[in-house]
């Protein structure tokens, strides 16, 4: 790393290059680990123009689909640039009636939540709140996050396209969280805390708290029933973005009923049927924007 210390560091740049020729200069170690930039500006201008943005109404409406107006302020939130009362005030300050931005606001609730919940556990964040509830046990998963997942060549066009925009963009959309977390943790049996830690590696807005909960909920160490999804589910939110490409279409992992996958995914565990396509509504209690 450059000898130059906090103090002496530079704070103006012409440009956006500038500033990251420079920072590379400066933290060569980690430009060794990932030399992808996101396009996410950070900064408070930054943070107050995409604020400035948000349709509450038409997040409540949309927020489930990968295209749908969601916020993409968690990045700011994560680092102190806004704070959960800003955002608030100003989501209450645009909308013409209150409940216009009910859902919105009951999102940051859960994320006060989170946070809240990380304060009373602290590095027990870390430890399964709960056993599984997939009819396996602790030893049936692997410690190791798999080649193919971490190098987005699974061949799954869903999967192997949020690996490269966890890599190259740092943000993923929640919906795509939670597919890409069942999919490790339920089809390829990975640990939870593996993929939690490789979400923190990359995430521009991760944190132990919405993160290491999120996992364990998908996970069913945080939850009564382990999330999974079907082809159907994903394909419907995605507006078929990935299936209409993908040489798989049809006989991928996903292909099925939930009853079937329930079948073949815990063929030892005792689950409630309402686990497969009401799921995807419970997405509204995690994460981020």
């Amino acid at each position: 790393m450059s000898e130059t210390s906090n103090q002496n560091m530079r704070r103006e740049f012409a440009n956006r290059e500038d500033l990251i020729a420079y920072l590379s200069e400066q933290f060569p170690t980690a430009t060794e680990c990932d030399r992808n930039i996101s396009p996410i500006r950070g900064g408070q201008q930054a943070a107050e123009s995409i604020l400035n943005q948000v349709d509450s109404a038409n997040y409540a409406k949309t927020r489930n689909f990968l295209q749908g107006a969601v916020t993409r302020l968690s990045p700011y939130l994560r680092y102190g640039v806004l704070s959960l009362a800003q955002v608030r005030d100003a989501v209450l300050q645009t909308v013409q009636r209150p409940e216009d931005a009910e859902k919105l606001i009951n999102e940051l609730g859960w994320r006060d939540y989170w946070q809240r919940l990380y304060k009373k556990l602290g590095n027990d964040i870390w430890k399964d709140q709960e056993p599984y509830k997939t009819g396996y046990s602790l030893t049936d998963y692997s410690e190791e996050l798999p080649v193919d997942i971490d190098k987005s060549s699974t061949s799954m066009v869903c999967i192997d396209s949020f690996s490269r925009d966890l890599h190259e963009i740092g943000y993923l959309h929640n919906h795509a969280r939670m597919w890409l977390a069942a999919y490790i943790v339920h089809w390829r049996r990975v640990r939870w805390q593996v993929g939690a830690k490789w979400f923190l590696q990359h995430l521009l807005d991760g944190d132990p708290a919405s993160n290491n909960l999120s996992w364990q909920w998908v996970a069913s160490t945080f939850s009564h029933k382990p999330y999974f999804f079907n082809r159907e589910n994903l394909e419907r939110y995605t507006e078929g973005i990935y299936c209409r490409q993908c040489p798989l279409y049809g006989k991928c992992d996903f292909e099925g009923s939930y009853e079937e996958l329930e079948k073949q995914l815990f063929p030892k565990a005792q689950i409630d049927r309402n686990s497969g396509s009401q799921n995807w509504n419970r997405d509204q209690k995690r994460k981020r924007k």
